[in-house]
């Protein structure tokens, strides 16, 4: 896991670090690592040597640390021209010392620039970009370097202008986001939120975490944790000698109706990818799931389904009276249960507050932001963390809130984001799938959080890689599971 911290932690152990080392060494070690990232781009566009650098500086110590990595470039031949969006108060030594390495001031970006730096706003700034600065980074799209191409963009440790601790990116006056799109982001010794979560993250490109020393000196507790491939790969259920079906974990799936049969296939199809060793479907489309599935003993009720492990209930089950019925069965089961679609939808109007109050078993429910609305009665909003882990706490559950960056909270306040996520994911049914996988995670022991994480970045992988063939569909998720997940086994 990768730790993310908020700015006030980032503050603090900057300054604790500061404290020891002798004045200007951070500053220096982020040009440092930023020069460095900004010449090996350059290298892919004929070199550093007459690159058309420009450098974008606003008021404070983010444009220092972008003004002494145009130093660096200036004395390795680059042509470094230094745009401050407020003149006359752009850091004084950072400048001072790019002049002298001969750059120079301009007030429109040269006809000719290869790579941008962007320095306007660090950690913080807060409320989107000013006018001025927003209508600058408007035009950056238009940039053509030495190639023909587009200029590459380069953030100094965030994208100026996001909301750093949120993910939240602020509108202008024009009504369209406020702040810069990034080719990369080069960030200082912490990973931010607005760099791995909300609408923010896609803005920063590609992320590259630079070690200024801040390590030992960060503490407290991380605002969330971004999963790893060796997370997954460790927390995933082993098989041995001994195992057998029943050990491995029996998952019940209640999803799917004679209406929606297809949610009843995806399901049990995320089920079947995961590491149980059974599965049992009940629900209205047990003639199709047995046809698709013929390894799954189905039944049409939850209660003629026999022992399992976990429940998931909702793709497809309608929220007619019988749907409730299976419902209300799923939740008197002593056993975790994964809610999704219709099941989220029967909770709404509170009838069966009192079975989910009462429950001992883990619940885990997977709101996309319109069902989060309609359970909470607002929408996520801007901080998708604190929206996830306030459902999570008010519902005493495991909370998957989908979307792009998924995040995963738990009702003790731990957050969890999903780098893996793809648009591909867009389209009918792959949420069914995501549940399925879930449930059969959760019924080989894995706990509510982790089976949540694990679930979320294998589904993301198999988006990714489904997509390789063209347009996705849910059946293509389902298909790419397997090879996404083989190298677990």
């Amino acid at each position: 896991m990768k730790p993310v911290w908020r700015v006030s932690d980032v503050r603090a152990a900057e300054a604790g670090l500061m404290a020891t080392v002798a004045p200007g060494t951070l500053m220096q070690r982020a040009a440092a690592g930023l020069a460095r990232r900004c010449a090996l781009l350059l290298a892919d566009r004929g070199g550093v040597y007459g690159a058309r650098v420009l450098v974008l500086v606003g008021t404070g110590d983010n444009g220092g640390d972008a003004l002494y990595a145009g130093e660096r470039l200036a004395r390795r031949g680059a042509q470094v021209a230094v745009l401050p969006t407020s003149p006359g108060r752009a850091h004084a030594g950072g400048l001072a010392a790019l002049r002298a390495a001969g750059g120079r001031l301009v007030d429109t970006p040269p006809g000719t620039v290869d790579l941008v730096l962007d320095g306007i706003v660090g950690i913080g700034g807060s409320g989107g970009l000013r006018e001025a600065a927003d209508e600058l980074v408007a035009g950056l799209p238009a940039l053509r370097g030495r190639d023909g191409g587009r200029a590459t963009v380069v953030a100094v440790d965030v994208p100026s202008g996001v909301a750093v601790d949120t993910g939240d990116v602020p509108t202008g006056g024009s009504g369209r986001p406020a702040a810069v799109r990034a080719d990369v982001t080069v960030a200082f010794g912490a990973l931010k939120p607005a760099l791995v979560v909300g609408p923010a993250a896609p803005l920063a490109g590609q992320v590259e975490l630079v070690d200024i020393g801040l390590g030992p000196w960060l503490r407290g507790t991380p605002a969330l944790w971004v999963t790893e491939w060796s997370d997954v790969r460790d927390w995933w259920p082993r098989t041995g000698a001994s195992s057998e079906k029943y050990r491995r974990g029996v998952v019940g799936v209640a999803t799917g109706s004679r209406t929606y049969p297809g949610a009843g296939v995806l399901s049990v199809g995320g089920a079947l990818a995961g590491p149980t060793g059974l599965v049992r479907y009940a629900g209205g489309a047990r003639g199709e799931v047995v046809r698709q599935h013929p390894s799954v003993i189905a039944t049409d009720r939850v209660a003629g389904a026999g022992r399992v492990q976990t429940w998931v209930c909702g793709s497809g089950l309608g929220t007619d009276d019988q749907a409730g019925a299976e419902l209300r069965a799923v939740l008197a089961a002593p056993v975790p249960v994964v809610l999704d679609a219709d099941a989220l939808t029967l909770l709404v109007d509170g009838s069966l507050a009192d079975r989910l109050r009462h429950r001992e078993a883990p619940i885990v429910v997977t709101p996309h932001d319109r069902e989060f609305r309609r359970l909470c009665g607002e929408e996520p909003g801007a901080d998708r963390v604190a929206a996830a882990l306030r459902l999570a706490a008010w519902m005493n559950a495991t909370v998957l809130l989908k979307g792009d960056r998924t995040v995963v909270g738990t009702p003790d306040g731990r957050a969890y984001v999903n780098p893996t996520g793809s648009p591909a994911l867009a389209t009918g049914g792959t949420g069914d799938v995501l549940a399925g996988l879930l449930g059969a995670l959760l019924a080989a022991g894995l706990a509510p959080e982790r089976a949540a994480v694990v679930a979320a970045y294998l589904h993301g992988l198999a988006g990714r890689e489904a997509a390789r063939g063209g347009p996705v569909t849910a059946p293509d998720v389902v298909a790419a599971l397997r090879p996404v997940v083989a190298p677990l086994l």
